[in-house]
């Protein structure tokens, strides 16, 4: 029997709900204290199969907090670890960010239009989360802490 990780304090960014069924093949992204990493590293993979056997563990500094991401495909879902988000990922730049939060950055870079074929130079953006709380844009700066082959 498997003990779930007790909750920690939530986190200063909009935890969005997704239906399960927008998520084949998605990437999550966990957040935790230093003190709960281990234990939710874990848990993680006790919960979960994870697709390509990796988890990338990223530290932001300025938040003292650390990001786990790892796929995870639908049939495995059946809930979500307190403070996870969905995020996608553009490779080149190492950027993860939420559908909002891509909203909110081309209306902060085009006048305060959201124009969906708005380009973003990407490589402005290199080793960060991009998040929104509220309708406000947060950058979190990061860098690779470990990577976990399972």
């Amino acid at each position: 029997m498997t003990q779930e990780l007790i909750a920690p304090p939530k986190f200063d960014y909009d935890i969005e709900n997704y239906i399960q069924s927008d998520m084949n093949n998605r990437l999550f992204c966990t957040f935790s204290s230093e003190e709960n990493l281990e234990e939710l590293l874990g848990t993680i993979q006790n919960k979960y199969t994870i697709l390509y056997n990796k988890i990338f563990v990223l530290y932001a500094k300025s938040q003292d907090e650390y990001v786990c991401t790892y796929n995870v495909d639908q049939v495995n879902i059946t809930t979500f670890l307190d403070n996870t988000i969905l995020v996608h990922r553009k490779k080149e730049s190492k950027t993860l960010y939420t559908i909002n939060s891509l909203n909110r950055l081309i209306e902060s870079l085009n006048g305060g239009v959201l124009d969906t074929k708005y380009q973003i130079n990407w490589s402005d953006y290199q080793n960060c989360i991009l998040l929104t709380k509220g309708s406000e844009l947060k950058r979190i700066n990061t860098k690779l802490f470990r990577v976990i082959d399972l």
